[in-house]
C-alpha cells in the first residue's frame, strides 16, 4: 500500500493504455528506458544477485541458515534464482508449524537417503542470531549472515532499511561505483533520492521544475516511502515553494497526486473556456487544495499529455471546442460519445500491449490489477445504445484482454512465482491476504490501537471501483488509500476467508479447509496469540442490512473491542443469482442507495477505528462446460474449481474434461487438490451463463485492500 495519510482515491481512467502512434512520449527519460540503460539495470541486477547468492553453493549441504534481519532474501528475483540453483527457502516463524512440515518435507527423505522436496533447504530467520533456532538446525546447518548495514557500509543504515527491496540492486551498484566516503542521516537520503528514485529536490527552484519531475515520477510509475518523501518535502519547501500543502503527500502516493492534477486540469480547462461532463469520476470534493500547476509549459506538456494517453487521467467530456485552443489540450478532452467510447479501446489495447507475463515481479501484476478493474468498471458503465458499433468492438476487446491475462497469470502461477507470496515480508504492506492478520498488528504496534477489517465476500476491483466512485459522489468524508492483496488458490471461501482471518496457510487449517464456522475462533486465537484479551476481539459475519447496523454500533459502544472482523456477503450472495457482471453492478448500486457502506464506514470511524477493506476473492462471468461426476465442490457454488483427495479421481476427471488446469498450489494440504476450469468456464450445466469464482484469473486473484480514512482526519 502507499501512503495513508491524506490519500483520496485514485483517478484511474477510461483511457487506460496505448499511447497514440503520432504522439510521442516525454523525450527526457519519463518513459521507457533506453537501451543502455536497460543494460546498466541488468548488470546492477547481475551484480547484487551475485554478492548475494555468492553465500550459498551448491551441494555444499543441504540445511542452510539465513539470518536475515532485513528480508534481503526475500526478493523474489533472489527466490527465484535460488530456486533455479537447486533451493528451496521456508520461513521460520511458528517452531511448531516449521517442526511439522520440515520433518514431513525434508530430514525424513534426507535420511533415507531421498532429496525430498528439494536437494536443499534455505531456513530463513529474521534474526541476526541463529540461536533462536533449535540447536539442531544451528548445529546441522550452514549459517549465512546478511545485513544492510554490511552490505551498504557507506550509507546510513535507517535510510537503506526504508528502501523497498526491488531497488537493491541499482542502490548496491551506486553504492560499489559512486562513493568514495560514507555518508551521513542526509546525506544517505540524497543519494538514495538520486540514484534510486531519480529526484534531486536540491536542484528543485521553481513550480515548473516541481511539477516536471513530480510528473515525470508519475508516468514512471515511481513514489517515495515516507521518510524519503518528507525528506524531499523539507528540502523544496524550505526554497519557499508550496508552503502549508502536502508536498509529502503527493511525492509518497500517486492517487493523492493524481487527484489534485486531476481537480487543476479542469479548472485550467475551464479558465480556457471549456466546461463539460467530467468522465469517470464525480466533481471534486471541497477539501482537494486548490493551486495552479503551469501545465501551458513545455515541460509538462508533454507529461500531461502522455499522462490522458496512458489513462493516469479521465478527460473533460466537452460539447464545442473554442476555435485557437492548442491542439496538445485535445488530448485531455472528448467532444461526444463515439470520442468517449475510443478512448476506451485505446485503454483496453493498451493493457493488452502491457499484460504481465509469467516472468513479471508480482507488484507488475497488482498494478496491473487496478488498471483492469479501473476499465472493467468504466466500460461496464459506458453510456450508449447497447447495440452501438463501438460497444460491440469493446466487448470482443474485452474478452481478448480476459483470454490474453488468464493465459499468462496461469503459467505465472505455474512458473512458482505465485509459491513466492507466501514469504514475502508484510512490512510495506500485506501481499497475501493471510498476511493481512499480521500487518494490522503492526499497525497496532505503530499507534493505530484499534483496527477494523471489512471483508467484502466476493468483491472483485472492478465492483470496488463501484463502490468507491458511489461513495465519492455521494458523501465528501473518506479518504482511499488503495493497494491490492493475492487471494489465496482455489479462490473460494472456505479456503481464501479462512486464511485471511487466521493468519494461517491453508495446510495449517487442513481439518475445517471446506468450512467457515471456524473463523471467529481462528481470528480471536490470532490475536489472543498476540496479546490482545479475547474479549477486546470482535467477529461478525453476513452484514448487508443497514438494519443490522443499530445492533453493531450497540455492541461496539458496550463492549468498546480493539479488533474488529467484519464479514459484509452482500455482493457474493448476489452474484451467484446473476448472469453477467453487469447485472451485478446493477444490484450493487441499487445495494448502495440503501447507505449500508456509508453508514457502516462512518460509525467506525466515530468510535476511533481505523478502517482496512478487502476482499477473500473476486468474480468472473463464465460459461457452463458440464460437471465431472467425480470429485467434492469446495462452495455449493464455487464452480471455477473442484477439489479432490485422491490423485486418481484428480487424473480421471481432468482426462474427462478437457481444458482444466492443473496446478501445483503450494500452501495447501498435500491432499487437497484442485481442478481448475480452463479459460472463462464453469463446471455447471453446458451453455448456462453465470458469475462465479474459484479459478485462476484477475479478477478472481487480486483483490482490493484499501485504508478507509476520514478525510478530516488527514488534512
Amino acid at each position: 500500500m502507499t501512503n495513508s495519510s491524506g490519500t483520496t482515491k485514485s483517478p484511474g481512467a477510461i483511457l487506460n493504455g496505448a499511447a497514440d502512434p503520432e504522439r510521442t512520449s516525454p523525450k527526457d527519460g519519463a518513459s521507457n528506458l533506453d537501451s543502455r540503460q536497460a543494460g546498466t539495470m541488468n548488470g546492477a541486477s547481475n551484480l547484487w544477485t551475485e554478492r548475494i547468492l555468492s553465500h550459498f553453493t551448491a551441494n555444499l549441504t543441504r540445511l542452510w541458515v539465513a539470518c536475515d534481519p532485513d528480508d534481503v532474501l526475500l526478493d523474489e528475483k533472489l527466490l527465484t534464482e535460488l530456486r533455479g540453483r537447486g533451493f528451496e527457502l521456508m520461513l521460520y516463524e511458528d517452531p511448531f508449524a516449521f517442526r511439522a512440515e520440515y520433518e514431513a518435507c525434508y530430514r525424513a527423505a534426507w535420511d533415507r537417503g531421498e532429496q525430498g522436496s528439494a536437494p536443499s533447504l534455505v531456513l530463513h530467520l529474521c534474526s541476526a542470531d541463529a540461536n533462536a533456532l533449535p540447536w539442531d538446525i544451528v548445529h546441522h546447518g550452514r549459517v549465512v549472515r546478511l545485513s544492510l548495514a554490511e552490505l551498504f557500509p557507506k550509507l546510513a543504515y535507517s535510510a537503506v532499511q526504508q528502501v523497498e527491496p526491488e531497488h537493491f540492486s541499482r542502490l548496491f551498484l551506486a553504492h560499489q561505483t559512486e562513493l568514495q566516503s560514507a555518508r551521513g542521516e542526509n546525506e544517505s537520503r540524497d543519494f538514495i533520492l538520486e540514484h534510486v528514485y531519480q529526484l534531486a529536490p536540491r536542484f528543485i527552484r521553481n513550480p515548473v521544475d516541481f511539477w516536471r519531475e513530480l510528473l515525470r515520477m508519475r508516468f514512471s510509475n515511481r513514489t517515495l516511502p515516507p521518510l524519503f518523501a518528507q525528506h524531499a518535502a523539507s528540502i523544496i519547501q524550505d526554497k519557499g515553494l508550496f508552503a502549508n500543502l502536502p508536498v509529502a503527500t503527493w511525492l509518497a502516493s500517486r492517487s493523492a497526486l493524481l487527484r489534485v492534477v486531476q481537480e487543476a486540469w479542469y479548472r485550467y480547462l475551464s479558465k480556457l473556456g471549456l466546461d463539460g461532463t467530467q468522465t469517470g469520476e464525480s466533481p471534486p470534493p471541497n477539501y482537494v487544495t486548490r493551486f495552479e500547476i503551469p501545465f501551458d509549459h513545455p515541460d509538462v506538456q508533454v507529461l500531461i499529455d502522455s499522462m490522458f494517453l496512458d489513462g493516469s487521467l479521465h478527460p473533460l467530456a466537452v460539447h464545442s471546442v473554442p476555435v485557437g485552443i492548442p491542439n496538445w489540450i485535445k488530448a485531455g478532452i472528448v467532444q461526444d460519445l463515439a470520442a468517449l467510447q475510443t478512448l476506451a479501446l485505446k485503454g483496453i489495447d493498451g493493457l493488452i500491449e502491457t499484460t504481465p507475463t509469467a516472468d513479471s515481479p508480482h507488484k507488475d501484476w497488482s498494478e496491473f490489477a487496478k488498471r483492469y478493474g479501473e476499465i472493467l468498471a468504466r466500460t461496464q458503465g459506458l453510456p450508449g445504445i447497447e447495440v452501438s458499433e463501438h460497444l460491440s468492438v469493446i466487448r470482443e476487446r474485452i474478452k481478448a484482454l480476459q483470454a490474453q491475462s488468464d493465459e499468462r497469470l496461469q503459467a505465472w502461477v505455474a512458473a512458482r512465482h505465485y509459491a513466492d507470496l507466501i514469504l514475502q515480508p508484510v512490512t510495506k504492506g500485506p501481499v497475501m491476504v493471510h498476511h493481512i492478520p499480521r500487518f494490522l498488528r503492526q499497525r497496532r504496534s505503530a499507534g493505530e490501537t484499534r483496527v477494523a477489517l471489512l471483508v467484502f465476500d466476493g468483491l472483485a476491483l472492478d465492483q470496488w471501483v463501484q463502490i468507491r466512485e458511489s461513495l465519492i459522489a455521494t458523501t465528501k468524508r473518506f479518504a482511499f488509500d488503495e493497494g491490492t492483496a493475492f487471494a489465496w488458490l482455489p479462490t473460494v471461501t472456505s479456503v481464501s476467508r479462512q486464511a485471511l482471518f487466521s493468519g494461517l496457510k491453508p495446510r495449517e487449517f487442513d481439518d475445517s479447509i471446506e468450512r467457515t464456522d471456524k473463523e471467529e475462533s481462528l481470528w480471536k486465537t490470532f490475536w489472543q496469540n498476540e496479546g490482545v484479551n479475547p474479549n477486546e476481539v470482535m467477529y461478525r459475519r453476513a452484514l448487508r442490512q443497514t438494519s443490522q447496523l443499530d445492533a453493531l454500533e450497540a455492541d461496539l459502544i458496550d463492549r468498546c473491542p480493539k479488533v474488529v472482523g467484519l464479514v459484509i456477503d452482500e455482493v457474493d450472495d448476489r452474484l451467484h443469482k446473476e448472469r453477467s457482471k453487469k447485472d451485478v453492478a446493477m444490484w450493487i448500486e441499487n445495494w448502495l442507495t440503501t447507505g449500508f457502506v456509508d453508514r457502516l464506514f462512518s460509525l467506525l470511524l466515530d468510535r476511533g477505528y481505523h478502517i482496512y477493506l478487502t476482499a477473500d476473492h473476486g468474480n468472473v462471468e463464465s460459461t457452463g462446460i458440464g460437471r465431472p461426476n467425480q470429485g467434492v465442490m469446495a462452495e455449493t457454488r464455487g464452480e471455477r474449481v473442484r477439489v479432490y483427495r485422491s490423485e486418481t479421481l484428480l487424473a480421471d476427471s481432468a482426462a474427462a474434461c478437457p481444458g482444466t488446469v492443473r496446478l501445483d498450489i503450494a500452501g495447501l494440504p498435500a491432499n487437497f487438490m484442485p481442478l481448475f476450469a480452463g479459460g472463462r468456464t464453469a463446471f455447471v450445466p453446458q451453455g448456462e451463463a453465470v458469475v462465479v469464482h474459484g479459478g485462476v484469473s484477475i479478477e478472481e486473484l487480486i483483490v482490493p485492500f484499501v485504508k478507509v480514512s476520514d478525510v478530516m482526519g488527514n488534512e
